[in-house]
């Protein structure tokens, strides 16, 4: 069952996004538990990472949904988001939070069934490769596949993701145990790096993004070999 969440203030708009989703659900045979919520305010108080998708209204009372969007992105980068509208002249800004589309006022059927179809595809995507941590203002929910590297300074972690880093306190060891499956490698004591967004290998340095980091002496043999196994293991994915 996937949760589903709506955030909208008008009464009306939000029974119909309901009964599609209602509807959707009988067609495909998906399970969906809906709560709606009717500002963004009170819909990131308390906020847990367990939605799916979200459907955000822009234009609310007391936080608009596009604010609302960015200070949900600080904390869920994996949740699939989906405006409601009826201003289309904020479909840049859309893409600033990496929302999945728009659906415009008066909201047809046919187009909610594309956008949350592929709302729902995008989840399913980033949840195979998502992991949480605890981070000092509450859990956060995030793809791997948007982490390029995790530093170590002073027992301080830093997570470098693609939009933005989180800091928090740990152990990098405890990391590399939890992101070894996803293909991390370790190229000194102080990063781990997603080879996903290795860019070149030059004597003792490792391109990560537009990163230059250090490959200590005793790690380069293994992080060369871990590098290869996973560049032949992609190879054989295509």
């Amino acid at each position: 069952m996937r949760n589903i969440a709506i955030v909208e203030d008008e009464n009306a708009d939000a029974e119909l996004l309901i009964s599609y989703i209602e509807r959707y659900a009988a067609a495909s045979g998906q399970k969906f538990k809906v709560r709606r919520f009717t500002n963004a305010a009170d819909f990131l108080e308390n906020y847990q990472a367990m939605y799916a998708v979200v459907f955000m209204d822009i234009q609310m009372p007391k936080m608009n949904g596009m604010e609302g969007a960015v200070e949900l992105r600080k904390i869920d980068k994996s949740v699939s988001i989906i405006f409601i509208t009826n201003l289309v002249q904020y479909a840049q800004k859309g893409y600033e939070v990496d929302a999945v589309g728009f659906l415009v006022k008066p909201v047809s059927y046919f187009d909610f069934s594309l956008k949350f179809r592929k709302a729902l595809d995008i989840y399913v995507m980033n949840e195979e490769r998502s992991i949480t941590i605890k981070h000092r203002s509450g859990l956060f929910r995030f793809s791997t596949d948007k982490l390029m590297y995790v530093e170590i300074i002073a027992h301080r972690l830093y997570y470098h993701l693609i939009d933005g880093d989180i800091e928090m306190t740990g152990v990098l060891s405890e990391v590399e145990r939890e992101l070894s499956e996803y293909g991390f490698l370790r190229c000194n004591n102080c990063y781990l790096v997603n080879p996903k967004f290795i860019v070149s290998v030059q004597g003792s340095e490792v391109q990560v993004g537009n990163k230059m980091l250090q490959i200590s002496r005793p790690r380069r043999a293994a992080f060369l070999a871990g590098l290869a196994n996973w560049y032949a293991g992609q190879g054989n994915k295509s």
